[in-house]
């Protein structure tokens, strides 16, 4: 009895040690605004790279498709995907992953928020 309460003790702790790992992203981002992040997405040309559900000719194939982006556990495959870390990558992916395929946007510290909030709501 006593090793089926601490196999069972020690399954409760991987799964809540395990739980914190994929924490899902913010459901909604305080100061970004998702309609113009969406607007933004469009206007520096993402989907030409990207499929980007809800935003118009968003069906690149050369990137990742961003669909369920806000269930990912990392952005571009390294960072923690949280909201600092995504704004971070918007803003200067060259800075984090040198000579990868995404550009540098020229966004400002705002449109990067709202690019965020937007992709915060792809579920």
């Amino acid at each position: 009895m006593r090793k089926a309460g601490r196999a069972t003790t020690c399954i409760v702790v991987l799964a809540l040690l395990g739980a914190g790992c994929g924490q899902p992203a913010p459901a909604m981002v305080s100061g970004g605004d998702p309609k113009q992040g969406a607007m933004l997405l469009s206007a520096h040309g993402c989907g030409n790279c990207h499929t980007i559900p809800g935003v118009s000719g968003a069906g690149g194939t050369i990137g990742p498709p961003l669909t369920g982006f806000a269930r990912r556990v990392y952005i571009a495959g390294k960072l923690p995907n949280r909201l600092e870390n995504l704004v971070r990558w918007i803003r200067d992916p060259q800075g984090i992953e040198p000579g990868t395929a995404m550009p540098n946007l020229v966004v400002n510290e705002a449109e990067a928020l709202a690019m965020a909030a937007y992709l915060y709501t792809l579920r």
